[in-house]
């Protein structure tokens, strides 16, 4: 009885979503084509950085970069402060300043990698570029493009000391979006969205370190060449559970404006469908949450601040590194005519 229930209230979610679509204007379109990310854009948030743990070897970067073994090792002992470069020199692995020695080099580093082109020519001769490196490289990149272009090139002249960057942070995989665990940061629409419900299918599939998966809304879109804000600045609802954040500027908290309608324990680990309602006009946004797929949705996140209401676009969240999410079935509807959720009923 009780799946017949589900699939009734299913039935009628779905009769309600086509009444509401047929004029137009309320109309659900899909997100995500199944085969590519067109439509999306992937901001890895240190796609143009290095952090601590992308430096390999210390002790041979070291010696590296003290001995100015090749041109561009030369040109990075130049660009150093003076202190990093004593200690790079002094460095031995069993030194009890090996944590601030890593710390201080990758903050010189990331500092020549995001000014002017390290690149020329004579200085990578004997540099084998991968297409990435490349194919950025005959672009002519500016901004954060020109970053992640200097932080390539880096990694192919040093392939023994520092860890190649992937591609990418989300990739397509048996139909789904799916992260690849690369690091913090987001996978966002390239158009923006004001009032709308978007539905979803989601699972969690690993972590390590381990965080809920996580839409954004309310979010900021950077400006060309622009670094993003961290998470754009937007209303992270964490799925399946109503966990949730606020990463607006002046705030980065559990923020005021969540309520938790329903507390529910669903598995993370299997396929939930997911409805989230949002109104950037009073600042609202509803999630509602239905486990297994196809069953009555249970609302379990309200979020109410008209402060915080905003145009802009929609984003998946990669939390952290070492994390992999997929989504699937991913569609919107704009100034939905009905407008409450409409899998709770």
């Amino acid at each position: 009885m009780n799946k017949i229930l589900a699939l009734l209230s299913g039935l009628l979610a779905s009769i309600i979503l086509t009444g509401c679509s047929s004029a137009g204007a309320g109309k659900a379109v899909s997100l995500f084509d199944g085969k590519t990310l067109n439509g999306w854009i992937d901001a890895e948030n240190n796609a143009g950085a290095l952090s601590g743990g992308d430096i390999t070897n210390l002790p041979a970067f070291a010696q590296k970069l003290t001995d100015k073994s090749d041109p561009v090792s030369e040109f990075i002992n130049g660009q150093l402060d003076e202190a990093v470069k004593t200690d790079l020199a002094a460095f031995s692995p069993t030194n009890d300043n090996a944590k601030a020695v890593r710390s201080a080099l990758v903050k010189n580093l990331n500092r020549i990698l995001s000014g002017d082109l390290i690149y020329t020519e004579a200085r990578f001769q004997n540099v084998s570029l991968q297409p990435e490196t490349r194919e950025l490289l005959a672009n002519n990149p500016s901004g954060q493009e020109l970053a992640r272009l200097n932080k390539l090139l880096l990694e192919d002249a040093c392939p023994n000391e520092l860890a190649r960057s992937p591609s990418g942070a989300w990739i397509v995989k048996d139909g789904a979006i799916a992260s690849t665990g690369a690091g913090r940061g987001v996978l966002y629409t390239t158009n923006d969205y004001s009032h709308y419900r978007l539905m979803f299918t989601l699972r969690h599939v690993s972590g390590k370190p381990d965080h809920q998966p996580c839409v954004l809304v309310f979010c900021t879109r950077p400006h060309p060449g622009e670094k993003p804000l961290d998470a754009l600045g937007g209303i992270q609802f964490q799925v399946p559970n109503g966990g949730h954040w606020d990463y607006r500027p002046g705030h980065n908290n559990g923020g005021s404006g969540f309520t938790n309608p329903t507390k529910t324990k669903y598995d993370n680990h299997q396929w939930s469908r997911v409805e989230i309602l949002v109104d950037a006009a009073d600042g609202t946004a509803r999630m509602a949450v239905a486990q297994p797929v196809g069953s009555k949705a249970v609302e379990n996140l309200d979020f109410k601040d008209a402060a915080a209401g905003k145009t802009g676009p929609i984003a998946l969240q990669m939390h952290n590194g070492g994390l992999f999410d997929e989504y699937k079935d991913i569609t919107i509807e704009v100034d939905p005519k009905v407008d409450d959720l409409i899998t709770t009923r």
